[in-house]
């Protein structure tokens, strides 16, 4: 489902992001993307993503080449992707429940359905008593977790997570970790960047280890 072929990204320093990065992840596998500060996870995600285009090299998304996709087709292909950023991402004067609705309102769907999903997707993350706070107002555990509700709520075909428990407690990641285990065991792909290494073994699933942008 994602192939990357001799992937490069450099922002113009004098060591490249990424260097010559080939991988490949299945379709419905569930991945752990890690390495120290610095080794390129973030940017990969952002490439898988297509937020951000490499240096050099090819990016194949579901058997399709995403740089020589025409940029008005690459949208509908990113609606089917959910995104955990890192550092969130929250609509400051947004609702918790606006802030996870948001994505469903731009792509058409009816109100009644924007609020079934919604609710559904706050109950995944234990927030629905937490549905009318603005994120200011409540915990970085908890913004963690609308951020996380918020990239569910498109029921996404490939789920892409940036340290997705680097607020919450050692509790509270074990869960995070067993609700990406659910989604991931209705068919979809699960791609969680961190460095935690004890939260990879506990879990066990495959391991993609990267080091100054290259694969160890």
């Amino acid at each position: 489902m994602i192939q990357l072929f001799h992937v490069t990204k450099s922002y113009g320093g004098s060591e490249p992001a990424l260097a010559d990065l080939s991988l490949s992840i299945e379709k419905g596998e569930f991945v752990f993307i890690t390495g120290a500060s610095g080794a390129g996870k973030s940017t990969l995600l952002n490439i898988i993503f297509g937020i951000e285009a490499p240096s050099e090299g090819h990016i194949i998304i579901d058997g399709r080449n995403y740089l020589k996709i025409p940029k008005k087709d690459i949208a509908p292909i990113r609606k089917r992707t959910g995104f955990i950023f890192q550092d969130f991402k929250l609509i400051e004067n947004k609702t918790v429940y606006e802030n996870v609705a948001l994505s469903l309102k731009v792509l058409g769907v009816s109100p009644s359905a924007v609020r079934r999903r919604v609710l559904k997707a706050l109950s995944y993350v234990k927030l629905q008593h937490r549905a009318n706070y603005k994120p200011l107002s409540i915990s970085g555990g908890e913004q963690q977790r609308v951020a996380v509700a918020r990239a569910l709520v498109k029921e996404p075909a490939i789920l892409l997570a940036d340290e997705p428990t680097g607020n919450l407690d050692a509790g509270l990641a074990v869960e995070m970790m067993e609700l990406f285990k659910e989604v991931n065991s209705r068919g979809t792909t699960v791609v969680v960047a961190t460095h935690d290494r004890a939260l990879i073994e506990r879990v066990g699933k495959r391991v993609i280890e990267l080091g100054d942008g290259r694969l160890l």
